[in-house]
Parts: structure tokens; sequence; C-alpha cells
């Protein structure tokens, strides 16, 4: 397993279903943070994005889910909405709570069973088995998940789910990513392929809406709402150091930022390692994923 610390008060769980090849990821900041979100792909499909958009009433957000299955894993989120309000957990209105997750989906039906996708139970599993040390690799999300799909598929290789962290100051930047792209996957850091795409003339017959990168930043610092989009927007820039190419009509590129605001740390510094933080948990995962 990479090494990575998750910020205290995050953790990350995933339900797997090996057999049909799908799954889900959920992050999970119950006391509530700071969330922010940007997406870049033109083939997404999220759940309560709009939100956490600045100028909105949300501040704070209790979960992220990650979900393969395509707009039928959103049907996960249903179980997460279940195992927070068991726990009193939401934004109060009145007497009432509600739990405030957001999510974005990959399209793995056509690496399995295209009638496996996750439900309800399996984004309360999720929650039940989060801890701060999950798995990386073909886990959760990353199941069915595959990248370097352009050209004749002849180099398309497994993705997954990754995580990588690193120090911004005092705070912990976190990124938990799932690679299922158009594009090839480049290590930044050790300057090499992990999934190459080479093969591709710019004009291959790509199925639109089968491919995206999703993922969470997530820290310690305190942020504004603002701030948290504005880190979310910077991330996608780690996005495309290891995607090749990134944010294209195919791909649905989504990152959601949390901060639970538990320590000072300089902003710069947030947005400068959370980019990086993305690069390194994709090259993760992906190569994980391929062990």
């Amino acid at each position: 397993m990479s090494a990575f610390e998750l910020p205290k008060g995050v953790s990350v769980g995933h339900w797997t279903d090996a057999r049909g090849r799908t799954g889900c990821t959920v992050v999970l900041a119950p006391d509530g943070a700071v969330a922010g979100v940007d997406v870049r792909g033109a083939a997404n499909a999220t759940l309560g994005t709009e939100a956490l958009r600045p100028a909105m009433l949300i501040e704070k957000a209790h979960a992220v889910l990650l979900t393969g299955g395509s707009a039928f894993g959103l049907a996960a989120a249903d179980g997460i909405l279940r195992y927070l309000e068991e726990r009193g957990i939401g934004f109060a209105i009145g007497p009432v709570r509600v739990p405030i997750v957001s999510g974005a989906v990959i399209f793995d039906l056509l690496a399995g069973d295209p009638k496996a996708r996750p439900n309800s139970d399996a984004g309360y599993a999720a929650c039940a088995a989060a801890t701060t040390r999950p798995e990386i690799g073909a886990v959760g999300a990353g199941t069915g998940a595959t990248v370097a799909k352009g050209g004749d598929m002849s180099e398309t290789r497994p993705g997954g789910v990754g995580i990588a962290s690193a120090r911004a100051d005092r705070a912990v930047v976190a990124a938990v990513m799932v690679a299922n792209s158009v594009g090839g996957i480049w290590d930044d850091d050790a300057h090499q392929w992990v999934a190459p795409l080479t093969r591709w003339d710019r004009s291959s017959h790509l199925l639109p809406g089968t491919n995206t990168t999703i993922g969470a930043v997530v820290t310690d610092a305190r942020l504004t709402k603002d701030q948290a989009n504005r880190v979310a927007t910077v991330a996608h820039d780690g996005l495309a150091r290891a995607v090749r190419p990134a944010h294209t009509m195919y791909d649905g590129d989504t990152i959601f930022c949390l901060a639970t605001g538990a320590v000072e740390a300089p902003y710069d510094a947030v947005e400068a390692v959370a980019a990086d933080v993305v690069a390194r948990a994709i090259a993760a995962g992906v190569r994980a994923a391929q062990r």
C-alpha cells in the first residue's frame, strides 16, 4: 500500500463488486467540511454540485460519493444519507438534519455486468467500511475503471482508485482520485508512463460519456467556501499532469474539495500541494490496479 495520510476527521470507505466489475467509494467528513467543486469534463454525471458553488446557502458537506455504474450509481448516495442520518449528522433545518452529500460517477458498465451497479446498500456498506487506511487500486469506484482508451484500444489498461498526500505547512492535503480516462496516465514524479497512450491519431472513434477522472482533495486547512472552490479548480492542473489528454469531450472530469478547518495554513501552499497530490494519486491508483 502506498504511504499517505488523511486529515483528522476524514475517512474513506469502499464497496467492491469484483464479479460485476463495479463499486463505490465514499469520502466521509461527518463533522462537516467546507466544500467546493470544479467540473471540467464535458461528459459528467454529478450529484449536488450546484450547492457547493460560491454564494450558495450550503457551506459544508458531510460526504462525497465517487461511484461506478454511471448515473445509475448515484443511487448509492441514498445509503450514505441513511448512514449519516442514523448518526444525527446533517445540516440543521429546524428539528431536522439533512446530510449534505455530493458525488460524481464513472462509466464502467462495459467492464463487467452492465446490470451490476452500486445501490443504496452499497453506499451504506462503503460508509461502514470507512477507515483512515483504505486500499487503493482496483477497489471501490475503481474496480471496473480503465484508462488509455484512445486509438485501437490496444493500449487500454486497468484504472483504479489512488490516494496521495503531502503537507502544506501545518496542514495535511490529500487527494482521493478515480481514473477511468480516455487519456493515458503519466507519472510526473518518475517521468514515465504508467499506462501509455502512444498510438492515438487524435481522431479515434470513441464512445461519448464512457470515461472520466473524478476525485476529492481533502485537507484540514481552514478555507473559505470561495477558497475551497479555487482549490478544486487548481487541483485540475494535477489531473492534467497525470491524464494525457484530460478534460476532453468524452471525459466527465470532476474534483471536489473538503476542508475541515482544524489548522491554519498558507492558502497558496494548499493550492500548490493539491495539484501535486492529485497527480500522484492518479498515478498511484493506476499503478496499484495493474499489480
